[in-house]
């Protein structure tokens, strides 16, 4: 395998910088007002050179770099990987009373929710726990820093979105609220899930006349206020149209805030008492396991991240390569800590140390987060095209094509190339930003071989479907090359 990615890659070394665009992409690119160098594009063939368009020249990818983080994931944490979510003490228990404190300690699960915690609380009282006299303790020291969140600008005038969602080693439902808004001529009515202990919603939301399709553009970043003792008041604001119904989801409360009030209320209706309070600190060495959850194996939680290009499964991915290491037996476990380097240090360091090791020169490759959701990563289409050959010839490779979006099918890909050749047949990832549009992933051709696709379009005209426009030709161009057989 790598024998072949190196020949491949000196052959794209060779190659000029620049190469004709097939017509329809010139021709789409003038009538959106840009320029041929607003695009990179690679496409290959086996080991022929179908069309390489500045194909050395680091681009935005956008979600692209999904599949970067996801590949290498497969590749180095395996398909039997798991993280996980335990709940530990070193406290005595006796007669119903666990002496002190409880740990909960997070383990980039992708699938701790709050019916996953209330079924780890069980097993507790199952366990013979009525009352935790101490703390409720958050340990999310996987990660290095615990909370890389706090402090950081937001990406865009949405953070309370989930897109925009950045994991710790410890989420929750991912912190999200989901809003149910009911409107008549004269009320507004909330219901708020999941229901937190000392967590209200209120609305301070006008009710106007308008279109009850539109209600987003009524709508204002939730305030959060802490009342007299501590609780807490999410309050809704801007306008919302009357007779609407409509739901949203929002990530708002502080993550200590949001597990504190999921916590107690659980612990509560199980029949649990807690006398402490909830603090952020690292498991005692000699803590010992009450119970835990494994979440789901790796290919299912890549195709979840993949298929609706889902930010905070990435971003947990990626991290989790800086954190975590196989284990055939518990499906992860912590790597040796490193004081020195941060888990963003590492997991960079495991990717390159990949691409390297495939023959994948990774000169201008900058990561980020290893979503796409970032303004500064960059990829070449050379390397992503080599990158997505390795996956081809990867043992995972089923688990990895199956990850990605289908041509007019489901995904993000499930309203485009409706009529082209490529419809039902190729499975591409998309990345969008306000200026950037790029695809990447396989597309046969008219023959059925197997072609890998790259393109990137980065231009201040990319929205709006213009960029869209633009690499979706170029699909439909190398669905339609080829003679097609009799």
């Amino acid at each position: 395998m790598f024998r072949h990615i190196t020949l491949v890659a000196a052959l794209l070394a060779c190659l000029p910088a620049q190469a004709q665009l097939p017509e329809p992409v010139t021709r789409l690119l003038a009538e959106q007002g840009m320029t041929p160098q607003a695009v990179s594009a690679l496409v290959l063939r086996g080991d022929q050179v179908v069309l390489a368009h500045l194909a050395d020249r680091p681009m935005q990818p956008a979600s692209t770099m999904k599949l970067v983080t996801t590949l290498v994931s497969l590749e180095q944490l395996g398909p039997v990987f798991r993280g996980r979510t335990e709940l530990l003490s070193n406290a005595d228990l006796s007669k119903g009373v666990l002496k002190g404190d409880l740990v909960l300690r997070g383990g980039a699960d992708a699938d701790l929710s709050g019916e996953v915690l209330e079924g780890m609380l069980r097993a507790l009282r199952n366990a013979g726990i009525e009352r935790i006299a101490g703390n409720l303790v958050l340990d999310r020291s996987l990660f290095s820093p615990a909370r890389s969140d706090v402090g950081l600008p937001p990406f865009d005038e949405s953070p309370e979105a989930y897109y925009n969602v950045i994991p710790d080693a410890l989420l929750v439902n991912k912190n999200m609220l989901q809003v149910d808004m009911r409107s008549t001529d004269k009320r507004l009515r909330l219901d708020m899930q999941p229901a937190l202990a000392g967590v209200t919603i209120t609305s301070h939301m006008q009710l106007i006349e308008a279109d009850c399709a539109k209600w987003e553009d009524g709508w204002k970043l939730p305030q959060t206020v802490r009342a007299a003792g501590g609780k807490l008041e999410v309050v809704l604001q801007g306008t919302y149209p009357k007779n609407c119904a409509r739901t949203n989801s929002i990530n708002v409360l502080e993550r200590d805030d949001y597990i504190d009030g999921l916590f107690r209320l659980k612990w509560k209706q199980l029949g649990g008492k807690l006398s402490g309070k909830t603090v952020a600190a690292s498991a005692p060495p000699d803590a010992r396991l009450l119970a835990e959850h494994r979440a789901r194996a790796l290919p299912e939680v890549v195709r979840d991240t993949n298929k609706p290009s889902d930010n905070a499964l990435a971003r947990t991915l990626f991290l989790s390569l800086g954190a975590l290491e196989a284990d055939p037996l518990l499906g992860s476990r912590p790597l040796p800590a490193m004081a020195d380097q941060s888990t963003y240090t590492r997991a960079d360091g495991a990717v390159r140390n990949w691409m390297r090791a495939h023959g994948i020169d990774d000169s201008g490759l900058v990561m980020e987060n290893g979503s796409g959701l970032s303004r500064i990563e960059r990829i070449s289409p050379v390397q992503m095209g080599s990158l997505l050959r390795a996956g081809l010839r990867s043992n995972w490779a089923p688990e990895f094509m199956a990850s990605m979006p289908i041509a007019a099918t489901d995904g993000t890909m499930r309203r485009r190339l409706n009529g082209s050749p490529a419809a039902g047949r190729a499975r591409l990832k998309t990345g969008t930003l306000r200026n950037v549009v790029a695809v990447a992933g396989y597309v046969p051709d008219a023959n059925g071989v197997q072609n890998v696709v790259v393109a990137m379009v980065n231009d201040e005209l990319a929205g709006d479907g213009r960029g869209r426009a633009v690499v979706d030709a170029l699909v439909d161009w190398v669905a339609k090359s080829g003679t097609a057989q009799p």
